[in-house]
């Protein structure tokens, strides 16, 4: 059974509904790849999704250990290569001032994100460049 279905919309634009909940996703081309840049594009949605999964990873280890991490932000870069056009890196800071963790619950919530399902699907020469502010 499907679990996102996806329509072209013309002029470089596309149309994602996830079907359990019926949440809607728009993507563009970017400027620099002859589309709009009005939405995210493509390959901004997987540099996201490299960070959303790290940030649920760590939040289902901090549910389990009584930790708030409603403060943690993530800032994403996404790096393309020309030749071939591609994702070659993506950079993901983490910021969480004032953290109400210890130093082995903080190890242990950055050695989760590192090994999100989303980090271990990308392929192994997409740089992953991964930096923890707390």
């Amino acid at each position: 059974m499907p679990t996102i279905k996806s329509i072209y919309q013309g002029q470089l634009r596309t149309q994602s509904t996830h079907l359990q909940s019926g949440n809607t996703l728009t993507t563009d081309a970017p400027t620099d790849n002859n589309g709009k840049g009005e939405a995210f594009s493509p390959t901004d949605t997987v540099a996201g999704a490299l960070a959303s999964c790290m940030m649920t990873i760590m939040g289902i280890i901090a549910e389990r250990e009584g930790i708030d991490m409603t403060a943690l932000k993530a800032d994403v870069t996404k790096i393309m290569a020309s030749d071939p056009r591609r994702i070659a890196e993506i950079q993901i800071d983490f910021s969480w001032p004032d953290p109400p963790v210890i130093k082995e619950q903080a190890d242990k919530l950055k050695r989760a994100a590192l090994r999100c399902p989303v980090a271990l699907s990308l392929h192994p020469d997409l740089k992953q460049t991964i930096n923890f502010d707390f």
